[in-house]
């Protein structure tokens, strides 16, 4: 019933990630593997995919609208639909 309770043994845990320790074991598996001491690293073809768009303004608003139709296109393309509306109504391209 007296008995004090042993205090707990510390255990660190870390929450937050260490980058440096992180890029340091990078560099050293880097130069591991051009000794051959690793096994190359796979080829991940999702790797590079968007970077390019992610670090140019122009792309990346390209990448935000998407294709639209312009104005002069559009126009050309209803007219030259009317024209064929006319020749499958008449027969004749006279007007």
């Amino acid at each position: 019933m007296f008995e004090t309770r042993q205090p707990r043994k510390f255990r660190r845990v870390s929450i937050f990630t260490d980058e440096r320790k992180d890029k340091l074991q990078k560099m050293v598996d880097d130069v591991k593997r051009e000794k051959g001491e690793l096994p190359p690293e796979p080829y991940d073809p999702t790797k590079f995919k968007g970077t390019f768009s992610e670090y140019t303004p122009r792309a990346k608003r390209h990448q935000q609208k998407g294709t639209r139709l312009s104005w002069p296109i559009a126009i050309v393309i209803v007219i030259v639909l009317i024209i064929i509306w006319h020749y499958l109504l008449t027969g004749t391209f006279r007007f």
